[in-house]
């Protein structure tokens, strides 16, 4: 049986779809190579948004660089599964559906020890190749090249690019400056508080917009932290925390029935009774009181990661 062939997302972000006939007219701005992101959301209206969900059409995105194993092609469609994206789904990682022009061969160099991981919420990759740039995401990950004085040399889909070293920190260094006697908790919603008033996004995984587990997945990896994909995983795993003994960067969960039915939301304690959280489609990024929130009754589980 020959290896799976590895891929690398060649798109600053690639959404991958349920299927290759899920994307709508609308949508073709996100299908593009390159990927034209901020056209795509400015266009959608709230009833577009909220039939990424309704209509069962994303399931996740993939960062610039990230990889995943192909398992299928049709026409041109590439199934993939997604290692570091866990799910009850599929052992192999996230499953979906990309477009192939959005996707690469990876290199020997994605297997490389060094890595420079975007820190800013935003970052302008320049490619000397093809004397282009590409804006990427907070936390998308490239292999390093070489540092240099005023950045970082890094392995890309698209050859050698360049990123400014004020916007990366290589591997091994903390995602953020902070005082020794912050834990990894108080952390990751230090992060998360820098992206308070970004739109929600059904499926999102970037910087351009998150759903609530995928906010909560991304700033918990911002500390290196990897937890499941979907908020449904989430809560069944980690250590439970009981509500007196919530800590800032502990994740709370909402099922419907009260909370006795599916779980549905997640968001992120942020100390003295507040949630960090990306709630809805009509919504962005907020801080909020728990007390009287319109979810309060139906908070079922809180869990920790760190």
């Amino acid at each position: 049986m020959s290896r799976p062939k590895r891929v690398r997302a060649a798109v600053s972000v690639a959404t991958v779809w349920t299927s290759p006939d899920s994307p709508r007219p609308l949508d073709e701005p996100a299908l593009r190579h390159p990927a034209a992101i901020t056209e795509w959301l400015a266009a959608m209206t709230v009833k577009d948004k909220l039939d990424l969900f309704g209509g069962n059409r994303i399931q996740t995105q993939l960062l610039y660089g990230t990889e995943a194993i192909a398992a299928e092609e049709s026409g041109e469609w590439v199934k993939v599964f997604i290692p570091e994206q866990s799910t009850r789904k599929e052992g192999a990682g996230y499953p979906g559906w990309v477009p192939r022009r959005q996707l690469a061969e990876a290199s020997d160099e994605a297997a490389a020890d060094r890595w420079a991981e975007v820190v800013a919420p935003r970052a302008l990759l320049s490619l000397r190749s093809q004397n282009a740039a590409i804006e990427l995401s907070f936390l998308t990950r490239l292999p390093v090249i070489e540092e240099t004085k005023d950045g970082v040399m890094v392995d890309t889909p698209d050859g050698a690019g360049f990123l400014p070293k004020d916007q990366v920190r290589i591997s091994g260094c903390p995602a953020s400056s902070g005082t020794e006697a912050e834990h990894a908790g108080q952390r990751l919603v230090r992060q998360g508080m820098r992206f308070i008033g970004l739109p929600y996004l059904w499926g999102g995984m970037s910087s351009y917009g998150y759903d609530c587990s995928g906010f909560a997945y991304s700033m918990h990896k911002s500390q290196g932290i990897l937890i499941p994909r979907d908020a449904s995983d989430q809560a069944v795993q980690g250590q439970m925390v009981e509500r007196d003994r919530l800590e800032p960067g502990d994740l709370l969960f909402f099922a419907y029935e009260e909370g006795k039915g599916r779980v549905h939301h997640v968001g992120i304690y942020a100390g003295d009774n507040r949630m960090l959280h990306s709630p809805d489609s009509e919504g962005c990024i907020e801080l909020v009181e728990l007390n009287g929130y319109k979810l309060a009754k139906e908070h079922c589980v809180s869990r920790r990661y760190w």
